[in-house]
């Protein structure tokens, strides 16, 4: 990764100028609003990387209050870029662990974006909450957008939690939910993929320190329950979040014709992935489509442009993809994690 200076830096004016001057950047919103926070150079583009890491504190702020920002216009070089300026806004990138979807490195702690098939949609969701560590920053740059379609959708979290009736908030924070997921040869995911190791022992212990239930089956099969809470509240806003994969993993919300696949060739209990209820009884019907309703109501969709860097509290919105045709290349990176373990719980506060 080359070098950065303050020489990077495109400015208007000939005279030296700080990188933290205000009048660089521009911010509005999107049709529709308030999500995203639109930030722009005013005029000729900055590089991103130098500009951030000039205005970590300023980006930290519009961030508390605007928890989904695009930047548009600025200079990106590469994916070496994309990163440093991951390191300039956040305190540790984090690796990709415990995988849930196929995805290739690219270079460092960067991604490709979920690796299904273009004409597939992906619901949204908050990164890693089915983990009992996940990031609290998610990090998008569009290097190719689609030719058609291929929007990241995002979501307010909070209005999710917002829409959703009182009994059925009570039930789940009550309950909470259980992943049950299982790693086979022909269906779903590798558990060595997953795990990014081939050694069982390894595999053992990483689940006793993430509580994590698994089981070893025949056939190099392993099947794993987590059960985890479906909220949580901000850190520093004190808001609370419809924050999990409670949708996003239930058999009912994938499209019916792999629905029904799976469920002939392997039956509810081996699916790659599935939710319950933290007890182990299953979600209503009427339960998930509730849930998806919520989500369908706050999704805020835009197109992609190249060079788009967006940047999301993973606490506070979830994400998607829409279908697509044509190259696109979407990368990913992820920061500064955060723990179930060091988050208020709905028991401590209702």
């Amino acid at each position: 990764m080359r070098k950065h200076s303050l020489k990077d830096l495109r400015l208007v004016q000939r005279k030296p100028v700080s990188a933290s001057a205000p009048d660089l950047i521009t911010t509005e919103y999107l049709a529709g609003g308030p999500l995203p926070l639109v930030i722009r150079p005013s005029s000729e583009p900055l590089n991103l990387a130098v500009w951030a890491a000039h205005n970590r504190g300023l980006i930290e702020d519009h961030l508390l209050n605007h928890p989904a920002i695009l930047f548009r216009g600025f200079k990106v070089e590469d994916v070496n870029e994309f990163e440093w300026f991951i390191g300039s806004v956040s305190a540790e990138t984090l690796e990709y662990k415990e995988r849930s979807s196929p995805r290739s490195q690219v270079s460092g702690k960067i991604y490709t974006s979920t690796e299904y098939s273009a004409s597939q949609a992906i619901f949204p969701h908050n990164e890693n909450s089915y983990q009992l560590n996940w990031p609290t920053k998610i990090f998008f740059f569009c290097l190719i957008p689609a030719s058609q379609g291929g929007e990241t959708p995002i979501v307010d979290s909070r209005k999710v939690f917002q829409r959703l009736s009182p009994e059925l908030r009570e039930r789940f924070m009550r309950k909470q939910v259980m992943y049950v997921r299982n790693f086979g040869a022909e269906f779903g995911l590798r558990w060595s993929f997953t795990f990014q190791t081939t050694d069982k022992k390894a595999v053992e212990d990483y689940c006793r320190e993430n509580e994590l239930r698994y089981e070893w089956r025949d056939g190099d099969r392993l099947r794993t329950e987590a059960i985890r809470p479906v909220v949580v509240r901000h850190p520093r806003t004190g808001e609370w979040s419809w924050f999990n994969h409670a949708t996003f993993f239930h058999y009912s919300t994938l499209d019916p014709l792999m629905r029904e696949a799976l469920l002939s060739e392997l039956g509810e209990e081996n699916l790659p992935n599935n939710t319950y209820y933290g007890d182990g009884s299953p979600i209503e019907p009427e339960v998930m489509e509730e849930l998806r309703a919520a989500y369908r109501e706050e999704t805020v969709r835009f197109p992609w442009q190249a060079g788009d860097v967006l940047m999301l509290d993973n606490l506070l919105v979830a994400h998607g993809r829409m279908p697509y045709s044509g190259a696109r290349k979407v990368v990913v990176g992820m920061a500064d994690p955060l723990s179930w373990k060091d988050v208020q719980q709905p028991a401590e506060v209702f």
